[in-house]
């Protein structure tokens, strides 16, 4: 059960302080709160985890702090789709909206090598119009010989750049908790020019730990990649430990799924369950083409594979696309070979804005025959 307070209630009203005695005498009932700091009010949500079948609704919406109550109807408590649930299904960060009706790009480096290659990256993206990018410099390997990434030793001039080219936020994976310091002390250093959305990857959907720690902070919003040899359900439950920790700013990724039946391409694409995800929950939907493709083919139609798999899951209606581009993708030292290149930036683009015209005038045509 979920109770939603009134706007900028806060736990110094003796209203408030009359609800926590009446949930503090219920048996067998673990309580956690919410605390939710809005662009313009807070919110604070409380949730009851046990079993709350035998509760009154009506008798704590009665209290007078108390704005509504939600009975939870799926697994997911927080990030959960739930009957009569009518909380936001977006967030804002630094200016950026993400949510389950609009569409960001993630254009970028899969992993930083040179400070002349992130510039070139960045300078790209903003004359292309865009505002968000990709920038890998912690990166898990299968071979404990290939790159690793330049891990903290990069961050501060990868911060200084997107600040230089209106970068407003960067997709940035993080393999460890401590990363996580050295990301916001890298930001602080630098004057925060730019903001940062810690990326879990798929070999770490199931660190439960790292998770943990990535929902206790609140300052950076999580992109979470569905584990590549895991169930669809199993993927949620790790977003929704971010989210029991505190941290409900998460948007989850499909990479594709790892299994010989994708070949020639890298992974077999599930951008099926685009709309499976936001029918479960209130997360935006992230695609990661690069990563599911995993090659720069085409079809006699000339349009290149990683193109057709962001079509597809674009038409089916994602929220935020992750895909790599490199200036010189034969010297990137990380997966060069499925890497678009810079001249095909605008042209990614554009296909892009025709792919999501497509579904918007598909949910057009679903109103008008519901």
């Amino acid at each position: 059960m979920i109770i939603i307070l009134h706007p900028d209630a806060s736990n110094s009203d003796p209203g408030y302080m009359k609800l926590m005695d009446y949930l503090a005498a219920l048996r067998n009932i673990q309580i956690k709160t919410h605390e939710i700091a809005g662009v313009e009010q807070n919110l604070t949500e409380i949730y009851l985890i046990g079993d709350t079948s035998q509760l009154d609704m009506h008798q704590i919406e009665n209290f007078e702090v108390v704005e509504r109550v939600v009975r939870v109807s799926r697994e997911y408590r927080v990030l959960g789709r739930h009957k009569d649930d009518h909380r936001a299904s977006h967030f804002d960060y630094n200016g950026v909206r993400f949510g389950q009706d609009n569409l960001n790009v993630f254009a970028g480096l899969c992993a930083v090598d040179t400070r002349e290659h992130v510039e070139l990256m960045l300078r790209a993206l903003r004359d292309a119009g865009q505002t968000c990018t990709r920038m890998g410099a912690y990166k898990p390997r299968t071979s404990p010989y290939s790159f690793q990434g330049h891990g903290a030793a990069c961050l501060s001039y990868v911060f200084e750049l997107a600040g230089k080219y209106g970068i407003k936020v960067i997709a940035m994976e993080i393999t460890h908790d401590e990363q996580i310091r050295e990301i916001n002390q890298a930001l602080e250093l630098t004057g925060k020019p730019t903001g940062v959305m810690l990326q879990i990857g798929t070999r770490n959907t199931q660190n439960f730990e790292l998770l943990k720690s990535a929902g206790r902070q609140k300052e950076f919003p999580v992109l979470l990649k569905r584990g590549f040899g895991i169930t669809l359900e199993e993927s949620l439950n790790a977003a929704e430990y971010l989210a029991s920790e505190g941290n409900r700013n998460v948007v989850f990724c499909l990479r594709g799924m790892k299994t010989n039946y994708g070949e020639p391409h890298r992974n077999l694409v599930d951008f099926a369950h685009v709309p499976v995800v936001k029918q479960l929950t209130r997360m935006p939907v992230c695609i990661d083409p690069s990563h599911s493709v995993g090659l720069r083919s085409a079809g006699p139609d000339q349009i290149l594979d990683i193109f057709q798999a962001t079509a597809q899951g674009v038409v089916a209606g994602a929220n935020m696309v992750l895909v790599d581009f490199h200036p010189h993708p034969a010297s990137a030292l990380v997966d060069g070979a499925q890497a678009l290149r810079l001249d095909e930036l605008r042209w990614y683009l554009e296909d892009v804005r025709i792919a999501r015209e497509a579904y918007e005038a598909r949910c057009r045509l679903a109103a008008s025959n519901n």
